[in-house]
Protein backbone atom coordinates (compact mmCIF):
# COMPACT_ATOMS: atom_id res chain seq x y z
CA UNK A 1 0.00 0.00 0.00
CA UNK A 2 1.28 3.46 -1.20
CA UNK A 3 3.34 5.18 1.94
CA UNK A 4 3.83 2.26 3.93
CA UNK A 5 7.63 1.31 4.75
CA UNK A 6 6.81 -2.51 4.82
CA UNK A 7 7.63 -5.56 3.10
CA UNK A 8 6.27 -8.86 3.89
CA UNK A 9 6.89 -12.34 1.63
CA UNK A 10 5.87 -15.78 3.84
CA UNK A 11 8.23 -17.07 1.59
CA UNK A 12 11.73 -14.44 2.30
CA UNK A 13 13.51 -16.75 4.41
CA UNK A 14 15.19 -13.92 6.39
CA UNK A 15 11.52 -12.87 7.62
CA UNK A 16 10.77 -17.02 7.46
CA UNK A 17 13.50 -17.29 10.76
CA UNK A 18 11.65 -14.30 12.51
CA UNK A 19 8.64 -13.14 11.22
CA UNK A 20 7.63 -11.40 14.14
CA UNK A 21 9.01 -8.14 14.34
CA UNK A 22 7.41 -7.77 10.45
CA UNK A 23 4.18 -9.16 11.96
CA UNK A 24 4.34 -6.09 14.29
CA UNK A 25 4.98 -3.39 12.02
CA UNK A 26 2.36 -5.09 9.70
CA UNK A 27 -0.58 -4.98 12.35
CA UNK A 28 1.07 -1.22 13.31
CA UNK A 29 0.97 0.23 9.59
CA UNK A 30 -0.72 -1.46 7.34
CA UNK A 31 -3.49 -3.84 8.84
CA UNK A 32 -4.44 -4.48 5.43
CA UNK A 33 -1.55 -5.43 3.39
CA UNK A 34 -0.97 -6.30 -0.41
CA UNK A 35 1.59 -8.17 -2.16
CA UNK A 36 0.42 -7.54 -5.83
CA UNK A 37 3.45 -9.73 -7.02
CA UNK A 38 2.29 -12.77 -4.50
CA UNK A 39 -1.39 -11.99 -5.12
CA UNK A 40 -2.99 -11.87 -2.03
CA UNK A 41 -4.16 -9.09 0.81
CA UNK A 42 -3.19 -10.32 4.17
CA UNK A 43 -5.22 -9.57 7.43
CA UNK A 44 -2.76 -9.54 10.63
CA UNK A 45 -4.83 -8.01 14.12
CA UNK A 46 -6.79 -10.27 16.25
CA UNK A 47 -9.59 -8.75 15.71
CA UNK A 48 -9.47 -8.93 11.79
CA UNK A 49 -8.30 -12.44 11.57
CA UNK A 50 -10.90 -13.72 13.96
CA UNK A 51 -13.98 -12.39 12.66
CA UNK A 52 -12.89 -13.16 8.89
CA UNK A 53 -11.79 -16.82 10.06
CA UNK A 54 -15.65 -17.24 11.55
CA UNK A 55 -17.18 -15.65 8.21
CA UNK A 56 -17.68 -18.54 5.90
CA UNK A 57 -19.80 -16.42 3.45
CA UNK A 58 -17.67 -13.64 2.90
CA UNK A 59 -14.32 -15.58 2.59
CA UNK A 60 -15.15 -18.60 1.36
CA UNK A 61 -12.66 -21.59 1.28
CA UNK A 62 -13.57 -23.56 -2.51
CA UNK A 63 -10.19 -22.57 -3.11
CA UNK A 64 -8.32 -24.20 -0.10
CA UNK A 65 -6.53 -22.57 2.76
CA UNK A 66 -3.04 -23.02 0.98
CA UNK A 67 -1.43 -19.40 -0.35
CA UNK A 68 0.89 -21.45 -2.94
CA UNK A 69 -0.53 -20.66 -6.39
CA UNK A 70 -0.14 -24.45 -7.37
CA UNK A 71 -2.47 -25.70 -4.48
CA UNK A 72 -5.16 -22.63 -4.89
CA UNK A 73 -7.64 -23.35 -6.90
CA UNK A 74 -10.93 -25.35 -7.07
CA UNK A 75 -8.51 -28.44 -7.70
CA UNK A 76 -7.86 -27.84 -3.73
CA UNK A 77 -10.82 -30.13 -2.75
CA UNK A 78 -9.45 -33.41 -4.32
CA UNK A 79 -5.94 -33.50 -1.74
CA UNK A 80 -7.26 -31.23 0.97
CA UNK A 81 -10.94 -32.79 1.89
CA UNK A 82 -13.70 -30.68 3.47
CA UNK A 83 -11.23 -27.83 4.39
CA UNK A 84 -11.29 -26.58 0.57
CA UNK A 85 -15.02 -26.73 0.85
CA UNK A 86 -18.15 -24.21 2.05
CA UNK A 87 -21.27 -25.42 3.50
CA UNK A 88 -23.32 -27.70 2.51
CA UNK A 89 -20.38 -29.73 0.89
CA UNK A 90 -18.44 -28.65 3.89
CA UNK A 91 -21.48 -29.33 6.15
CA UNK A 92 -21.94 -33.05 4.85
CA UNK A 93 -18.45 -34.03 4.44
CA UNK A 94 -17.10 -32.73 8.42
CA UNK A 95 -19.85 -34.61 9.98
CA UNK A 96 -19.34 -37.81 8.33
CA UNK A 97 -15.67 -37.82 9.04
CA UNK A 98 -16.05 -36.51 12.23
CA UNK A 99 -17.85 -39.20 13.80
CA UNK A 100 -14.38 -40.87 13.99
CA UNK A 101 -12.92 -37.90 16.01
CA UNK A 102 -15.66 -37.96 18.93
CA UNK A 103 -14.05 -36.47 22.48
CA UNK A 104 -14.81 -40.28 23.36
CA UNK A 105 -12.90 -41.76 20.56
CA UNK A 106 -9.84 -39.37 20.64
CA UNK A 107 -9.52 -39.73 24.58
CA UNK A 108 -9.79 -43.27 23.79
CA UNK A 109 -6.39 -43.17 21.91
CA UNK A 110 -4.14 -41.54 24.82
CA UNK A 111 -2.98 -45.27 25.95
CA UNK A 112 -1.30 -45.96 22.39
CA UNK A 113 -0.22 -42.69 22.72
CA UNK A 114 1.68 -42.81 25.37
CA UNK A 115 2.65 -46.23 24.35
CA UNK A 116 4.43 -44.81 20.98
CA UNK A 117 5.61 -41.85 23.02
CA UNK A 118 7.49 -44.17 25.40
CA UNK A 119 9.37 -45.77 22.41
CA UNK A 120 10.34 -42.66 20.79
CA UNK A 121 11.54 -41.24 24.01
CA UNK A 122 13.50 -43.83 25.65
CA UNK A 123 15.60 -44.84 22.27
CA UNK A 124 16.55 -41.02 22.43
CA UNK A 125 17.44 -41.15 26.01
CA UNK A 126 20.21 -43.76 25.38
CA UNK A 127 21.58 -41.90 22.63
CA UNK A 128 21.68 -38.67 24.53
CA UNK A 129 22.04 -36.71 21.77
CA UNK A 130 19.41 -36.69 18.95
CA UNK A 131 17.75 -34.39 16.85
CA UNK A 132 14.11 -33.83 18.37
CA UNK A 133 12.25 -32.41 15.39
CA UNK A 134 12.93 -35.67 13.43
CA UNK A 135 13.52 -38.53 15.85
CA UNK A 136 10.45 -37.23 18.44
CA UNK A 137 8.24 -34.93 17.08
CA UNK A 138 8.00 -35.94 13.67
CA UNK A 139 7.37 -39.14 14.05
CA UNK A 140 4.96 -39.74 17.31
CA UNK A 141 1.76 -37.53 15.18
CA UNK A 142 2.88 -40.14 11.88
CA UNK A 143 3.18 -42.93 14.08
CA UNK A 144 -0.31 -42.38 15.55
CA UNK A 145 -2.54 -41.32 12.75
CA UNK A 146 -0.32 -44.54 10.91
CA UNK A 147 -1.78 -46.40 13.50
CA UNK A 148 -5.29 -45.50 13.64
CA UNK A 149 -5.52 -45.62 9.26
CA UNK A 150 -3.64 -49.04 9.47
CA UNK A 151 -0.71 -48.24 7.68
CA UNK A 152 1.45 -50.69 8.63
CA UNK A 153 5.49 -49.58 9.86
CA UNK A 154 6.90 -50.80 7.03
CA UNK A 155 5.25 -48.15 4.76
CA UNK A 156 5.49 -45.65 7.13
CA UNK A 157 8.38 -43.71 5.96
CA UNK A 158 7.65 -43.93 2.64
CA UNK A 159 4.34 -42.32 3.31
CA UNK A 160 6.64 -39.60 6.00
CA UNK A 161 8.69 -39.02 2.60
CA UNK A 162 6.05 -38.27 -0.16
CA UNK A 163 4.00 -36.50 2.80
CA UNK A 164 7.30 -33.67 3.23
CA UNK A 165 7.57 -33.86 -0.42
CA UNK A 166 3.66 -32.41 -0.68
CA UNK A 167 4.25 -29.85 1.90
CA UNK A 168 7.51 -28.51 0.15
CA UNK A 169 7.71 -25.27 -2.25
CA UNK A 170 9.90 -23.45 -4.27
CA UNK A 171 10.90 -19.52 -3.03
CA UNK A 172 8.28 -18.48 -5.48
CA UNK A 173 5.11 -20.54 -3.81
CA UNK A 174 5.34 -22.90 -7.14
CA UNK A 175 4.69 -26.76 -6.06
CA UNK A 176 8.00 -28.59 -6.08
CA UNK A 177 8.10 -31.52 -9.06
CA UNK A 178 8.81 -33.77 -6.12
CA UNK A 179 5.67 -32.04 -4.71
CA UNK A 180 3.77 -33.54 -7.60
CA UNK A 181 5.58 -36.69 -7.29
CA UNK A 182 4.44 -37.28 -3.81
CA UNK A 183 0.62 -36.23 -4.07
CA UNK A 184 0.85 -38.67 -7.21
CA UNK A 185 2.67 -41.26 -5.20
CA UNK A 186 0.79 -41.12 -2.04
CA UNK A 187 -2.93 -40.78 -4.26
CA UNK A 188 -1.98 -44.39 -5.35
CA UNK A 189 -1.01 -45.47 -2.14
CA UNK A 190 -4.37 -44.31 -0.62
CA UNK A 191 -6.58 -45.59 -3.26
CA UNK A 192 -4.99 -49.37 -2.44
CA UNK A 193 -5.70 -48.77 1.53
CA UNK A 194 -9.28 -47.94 0.56
CA UNK A 195 -9.57 -50.92 -2.13
CA UNK A 196 -8.31 -52.96 0.59
CA UNK A 197 -10.68 -51.94 3.59
CA UNK A 198 -13.42 -52.22 1.18
CA UNK A 199 -12.60 -56.05 0.08
CA UNK A 200 -11.71 -56.66 3.83
CA UNK A 201 -12.78 -54.20 6.49
CA UNK A 202 -10.77 -54.29 9.85
CA UNK A 203 -10.60 -52.16 13.25
CA UNK A 204 -9.55 -48.82 11.84
CA UNK A 205 -10.32 -45.53 10.62
CA UNK A 206 -10.38 -46.23 6.52
CA UNK A 207 -12.79 -49.07 7.35
CA UNK A 208 -14.98 -46.93 9.30
CA UNK A 209 -14.83 -44.32 6.46
CA UNK A 210 -15.73 -46.80 3.49
CA UNK A 211 -18.66 -48.33 5.46
CA UNK A 212 -19.96 -44.82 5.41
CA UNK A 213 -22.46 -44.92 2.30
CA UNK A 214 -21.98 -41.05 1.75
CA UNK A 215 -18.53 -41.09 1.39
CA UNK A 216 -17.04 -42.05 -2.42
CA UNK A 217 -13.32 -42.90 -2.76
CA UNK A 218 -12.06 -39.51 -4.04
CA UNK A 219 -13.03 -37.85 -0.73
CA UNK A 220 -12.10 -40.51 1.65
CA UNK A 221 -8.87 -40.60 -0.29
CA UNK A 222 -8.54 -36.92 -0.04
CA UNK A 223 -9.12 -36.77 3.69
CA UNK A 224 -6.58 -39.21 4.47
CA UNK A 225 -3.80 -36.11 2.51
CA UNK A 226 -5.35 -33.93 4.69
CA UNK A 227 -5.14 -36.34 7.62
CA UNK A 228 -1.39 -37.48 7.42
CA UNK A 229 0.02 -34.68 5.79
CA UNK A 230 -1.45 -31.44 7.31
CA UNK A 231 -2.67 -33.27 11.10
CA UNK A 232 1.22 -34.95 11.63
CA UNK A 233 3.11 -31.45 10.49
CA UNK A 234 0.65 -29.24 13.24
CA UNK A 235 1.89 -31.26 16.29
CA UNK A 236 5.43 -31.58 15.47
CA UNK A 237 5.92 -28.17 14.90
CA UNK A 238 3.62 -27.52 18.65
CA UNK A 239 6.13 -30.05 20.02
CA UNK A 240 9.09 -28.88 18.77
CA UNK A 241 7.98 -25.05 19.57
CA UNK A 242 7.30 -25.99 23.73
CA UNK A 243 10.60 -27.93 23.41
CA UNK A 244 12.58 -24.69 22.11
CA UNK A 245 10.95 -21.76 23.90
CA UNK A 246 11.33 -23.45 27.46
CA UNK A 247 14.75 -24.13 26.76
CA UNK A 248 15.05 -19.97 26.07
CA UNK A 249 13.05 -19.48 29.48
CA UNK A 250 14.09 -21.17 31.78
CA UNK A 251 11.57 -19.89 34.82
CA UNK A 252 8.99 -21.18 32.11
CA UNK A 253 10.77 -24.54 31.75
CA UNK A 254 10.90 -24.99 35.44
CA UNK A 255 7.40 -24.32 35.69
CA UNK A 256 6.46 -26.66 32.75
CA UNK A 257 9.13 -29.56 34.37
CA UNK A 258 6.73 -28.64 37.29
CA UNK A 259 3.27 -30.12 36.12
CA UNK A 260 2.33 -26.93 34.12
CA UNK A 261 1.59 -29.40 30.82
CA UNK A 262 -1.25 -28.23 29.46
CA UNK A 263 -0.55 -24.38 30.14
CA UNK A 264 3.00 -25.34 28.11
CA UNK A 265 1.04 -26.80 24.79
CA UNK A 266 -1.48 -23.32 24.83
CA UNK A 267 1.13 -20.80 24.96
CA UNK A 268 3.31 -22.46 22.83
CA UNK A 269 0.30 -23.18 20.52
CA UNK A 270 -0.29 -19.42 20.81
CA UNK A 271 3.40 -17.89 20.78
CA UNK A 272 4.71 -19.72 17.76
CA UNK A 273 1.52 -20.63 16.11
CA UNK A 274 1.98 -23.84 13.90
CA UNK A 275 -0.79 -22.67 11.22
CA UNK A 276 0.48 -18.99 10.79
CA UNK A 277 -1.83 -17.97 7.94
CA UNK A 278 -4.98 -19.74 6.02
CA UNK A 279 -5.78 -18.50 2.71
CA UNK A 280 -9.63 -17.68 1.71
CA UNK A 281 -11.72 -15.90 -1.97
CA UNK A 282 -12.81 -12.89 -1.49
CA UNK A 283 -16.79 -13.30 -2.38
CA UNK A 284 -17.61 -9.95 -2.65
CA UNK A 285 -15.92 -6.40 -3.18
CA UNK A 286 -15.18 -5.23 0.85
CA UNK A 287 -13.51 -2.32 2.58
CA UNK A 288 -10.77 -3.19 5.01
CA UNK A 289 -8.90 0.24 6.85
CA UNK A 290 -10.10 2.26 4.45
CA UNK A 291 -8.96 0.40 0.81
CA UNK A 292 -11.54 -1.89 -1.57
CA UNK A 293 -10.32 -4.86 -1.90
CA UNK A 294 -11.85 -6.64 -5.15
CA UNK A 295 -14.07 -9.48 -5.23
CA UNK A 296 -12.51 -12.89 -6.14
CA UNK A 297 -8.88 -11.63 -4.31
CA UNK A 298 -7.14 -14.18 -2.36
CA UNK A 299 -7.15 -12.88 1.43
CA UNK A 300 -3.89 -14.12 3.62
CA UNK A 301 -5.33 -14.32 7.62
CA UNK A 302 -2.10 -14.19 9.75
CA UNK A 303 -2.74 -16.18 12.23
CA UNK A 304 0.69 -16.12 13.36
CA UNK A 305 0.33 -12.31 13.63
CA UNK A 306 -3.26 -12.19 15.24
CA UNK A 307 -2.08 -14.28 18.47
CA UNK A 308 0.92 -12.06 19.11
CA UNK A 309 -1.67 -9.52 19.40
CA UNK A 310 -0.91 -6.57 22.09
CA UNK A 311 -4.65 -5.70 21.87
CA UNK A 312 -5.93 -9.47 22.59
CA UNK A 313 -2.56 -10.55 24.78
CA UNK A 314 -0.78 -7.77 27.27
CA UNK A 315 3.16 -8.71 26.73
CA UNK A 316 1.99 -10.88 23.69
CA UNK A 317 5.65 -11.04 23.55
CA UNK A 318 6.59 -12.70 25.97
CA UNK A 319 6.38 -16.41 26.75
CA UNK A 320 4.41 -16.87 29.56
CA UNK A 321 2.79 -19.88 31.17
CA UNK A 322 0.74 -18.12 33.73
CA UNK A 323 -0.93 -16.43 30.95
CA UNK A 324 -4.75 -16.50 30.16
CA UNK A 325 -4.77 -18.05 26.02
CA UNK A 326 -8.27 -18.35 25.93
CA UNK A 327 -8.34 -16.10 22.80
CA UNK A 328 -6.08 -17.96 20.81
CA UNK A 329 -6.84 -19.12 17.60
CA UNK A 330 -4.17 -21.56 16.82
CA UNK A 331 -6.56 -23.73 15.38
CA UNK A 332 -8.62 -21.14 13.46
CA UNK A 333 -12.48 -20.47 14.55
CA UNK A 334 -16.11 -21.02 13.13
CA UNK A 335 -16.63 -24.02 10.57
CA UNK A 336 -13.15 -24.50 9.83
CA UNK A 337 -12.34 -25.12 13.36
CA UNK A 338 -9.32 -27.71 13.02
CA UNK A 339 -11.30 -31.39 13.43
CA UNK A 340 -7.54 -32.59 14.37
CA UNK A 341 -7.12 -29.81 17.37
CA UNK A 342 -8.12 -32.51 20.33
CA UNK A 343 -5.94 -35.11 19.12
CA UNK A 344 -2.65 -32.50 18.21
CA UNK A 345 -2.95 -31.32 22.05
CA UNK A 346 -4.20 -34.85 23.47
CA UNK A 347 -0.51 -36.06 21.68
CA UNK A 348 1.23 -32.35 23.03
CA UNK A 349 0.12 -33.44 26.36
CA UNK A 350 1.43 -36.65 26.68
CA UNK A 351 4.66 -36.34 24.88
CA UNK A 352 5.75 -33.40 27.04
CA UNK A 353 4.64 -35.33 29.92
CA UNK A 354 6.24 -38.46 29.38
CA UNK A 355 9.25 -36.28 28.23
CA UNK A 356 9.23 -34.39 31.92
CA UNK A 357 9.49 -37.76 33.43
CA UNK A 358 12.19 -38.97 31.36
CA UNK A 359 14.23 -36.20 31.54
CA UNK A 360 15.95 -33.78 33.54
CA UNK A 361 15.04 -30.27 32.91
CA UNK A 362 18.39 -29.00 32.36
CA UNK A 363 18.56 -29.96 28.61
CA UNK A 364 20.82 -28.33 25.85
CA UNK A 365 19.84 -27.34 21.95
CA UNK A 366 22.65 -26.26 19.66
CA UNK A 367 20.67 -23.65 18.08
CA UNK A 368 23.51 -23.21 15.29
CA UNK A 369 21.97 -25.92 13.81
CA UNK A 370 18.08 -25.85 13.87
CA UNK A 371 16.65 -25.22 10.43
CA UNK A 372 12.99 -24.35 9.74
CA UNK A 373 10.45 -25.15 7.26
CA UNK A 374 10.17 -22.93 4.23
CA UNK A 375 6.11 -23.16 3.55
CA UNK A 376 4.15 -20.68 3.09
CA UNK A 377 1.01 -21.76 5.49
CA UNK A 378 3.07 -23.55 8.06
CA UNK A 379 5.82 -22.29 10.45
CA UNK A 380 7.99 -24.88 12.20
CA UNK A 381 11.24 -26.40 13.16
CA UNK A 382 12.80 -29.16 10.89
CA UNK A 383 15.82 -29.93 13.07
CA UNK A 384 16.17 -29.43 16.55
CA UNK A 385 19.34 -30.83 18.02
CA UNK A 386 19.27 -31.81 21.69
CA UNK A 387 21.14 -33.32 24.12
CA UNK A 388 19.63 -34.77 27.19
CA UNK A 389 20.68 -36.01 30.42
CA UNK A 390 18.45 -39.02 32.13
CA UNK A 391 15.77 -37.47 35.29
Amino acid sequence: MGGVDVVYSPYDPAINDDPYPVYARLRAQAPLYHNPDLGFWALSRHADVSAALADNVLLSSDHGPLLDPGAWGRHARRFLSFVAMDPPEHTRMRAAVSRGFTPRRVAALEPMIRQIVRGHIERAVERGTFDFARDLAARLPLDVISELVGVPPSERANVRRDSSFVLAYDPEGQMSEEGVKGIVSLGGYYRSIVAERRATPRDDLVSALVADDELTDDEVVAFLFLLIGAGAETTTHLLCAAWYWAWRNPGQRAAAFAGAIEPWVEESLRYDTPAHGIARRLTRETEWHGARVPADSKVWLLIGAANRDEAAFPDAGVYDLGRDTARAISFGAGRHYCLGGPLARLEGRVALEELTKAVSPGYDIDHTRIRRTAHGNVRGMVSLPTTVKPA
